[in-house]
């Protein structure tokens, strides 16, 4: 087949190729080896660069620089987020009993697995679930908020169905909450994919707590970084060391820094024509996803990341479509890369048919999802969408033999 020239690459949402502004701006630090914790020229010299990609990124984010910590990835960020706010009380109060921990339902499991750390630990957590459209509802929170409430987290855009949440709106909930009873409660949210398409600017989200995963945001793999507001007083997770406001033991990596920072400055410029671009593919996909029977669209069609399309495929296993797509030369998923080849069932469509009251469980088992980014042209969804449309059609044709 004519097409299979060229691999069509739709599983954006797991990870982005390294733009070329961040691919350049890395292999150029390569050559600033000093460490930057040395007093020396090299170190110096070091340093100036790190404070250089730390100040453009809070740039981004309008913050302070002194509230962009570096770390390795998305999953450090919110284990740091997290645990590190648990460690920091233990060391005031040696115990995380009486306090209480909010998490929505549908969060990736980086976020998940912190949490039921929390209650290994002692912590009372509640897990607030969306509505059948896949939103965690301003008063559903206000409703799960308790006097001893310490800690809310909420993503930004599902990693699975695209869903953005209401940050903004959350936040003054929990502001609310918070002068009732004089109290302080950290507002935490895992960024996702949602900076590609929206202003990240955290003091207008009302958060404490912000989670970037360079890999996610067109830069290179291995590099992160986590907001941290001055309400909020951490501890660190590692040991070996006291860069990162003493927050990060180890070296920082220069070069991976200055590739976040080029690529975070890159999304500004872009934003706003690449959100229109690929909401028009996305559209016209979903138009055409629509023509095959017994495919349902998971999450809110109009709250969604743009180059994102999470479906439920009756009679198929996903998984083996997956694998008859790859052959085709088309990359999609099945699920967050953080769950595929484990549990076959779905924890994010589950709370959503919980929500909805639905019995159709198969949703849940059968899920594919599709995302685009800088590369996808029409064209390649004209024919990532005849691929799928064949390979459904023949899988269910071999179930029914």
């Amino acid at each position: 087949m004519w097409w299979k020239k060229r691999r069509i690459y739709l599983d954006y949402a797991s990870a982005t190729p390294v733009s070329a502004a961040a691919r350049s701006a890395t292999l150029k630090t390569m050559d600033v080896f000093g460490n930057p914790g040395s007093i020396h020229a090299d170190g110096v010299i070091a340093k100036k660069s790190l404070q250089d990609s730390r100040e453009r990124i809070a740039q981004s984010l309008a913050c302070k620089p002194r509230e962009v910590v570096f770390v390795s990835g998305g999953t450090e960020a919110n284990n740091l987020a997290i645990l590190g706010f648990a460690r920091r009380l233990e060391a005031t109060t040696r115990t995380l009993k009486e306090t209480h921990w909010v998490v929505s339902a549908i969060e990736h499991p980086s976020v998940l697995e912190c949490f039921a750390e929390v209650e290994r630990l002692g912590g009372s957590v509640s897990y607030v679930e969306p509505d059948p459209q896949s939103l965690i509802r301003a008063e559903t929170l206000e409703k799960v908020l308790k006097p001893e409430t310490v800690f809310v987290s909420i993503g930004w855009a599902n990693h699975e169905i695209g869903t953005v949440q209401k940050i903004s709106e959350l936040s003054r909930v929990i502001h609310v909450h918070e002068k009732k009873y004089g109290s302080i409660v950290l507002f935490h949210t895992d960024a996702g994919q949602a900076p590609l398409f929206k202003s990240p600017h955290v003091h207008t989200l009302g958060v404490d707590l912000f989670s970037l995963d360079s890999g996610k945001l067109y830069g290179p793999r291995g590099v992160g970084v986590l907001f941290i507001s001055e309400r909020a007083e951490l501890a660190s997770t590692l040991f070996g060391g006291r860069q990162e406001r003493g927050l990060r033991p180890g070296t920082e990596n220069i070069a991976l820094a200055a590739g976040f920072a080029a690529a975070i400055e890159e999304l500004v410029s872009e934003r706003t024509e690449e959100k229109k671009r690929l909401k028009e593919i996305r559209s016209d996909l979903t138009k055409k996803i629509a023509t095959v029977s017994d495919i349902i669209l998971n999450g809110d069609s109009e709250r969604t990341l743009p180059n994102l399309i999470n479906i439920s495929i009756k009679n198929v296993d996903t998984e083996y479509l997956t694998l008859a797509l790859d052959r085709d030369g088309i990359s999609v998923a099945t699920k967050s890369a953080c769950r595929e080849g484990e549990e076959s069932r779905s924890p994010v469509i589950d709370a959503l048919l919980k929500a909805s009251h639905s019995t159709q469980s198969w949703r849940s088992e059968n899920t594919l999802r599709i995302s685009m980014g800088k590369g996808t042209k029409a064209g390649d969804i004209e024919i990532a969408f005849l691929c799928l449309k064949k390979n459904i059609l023949l899988l269910r044709q071999k179930k029914m033999v």
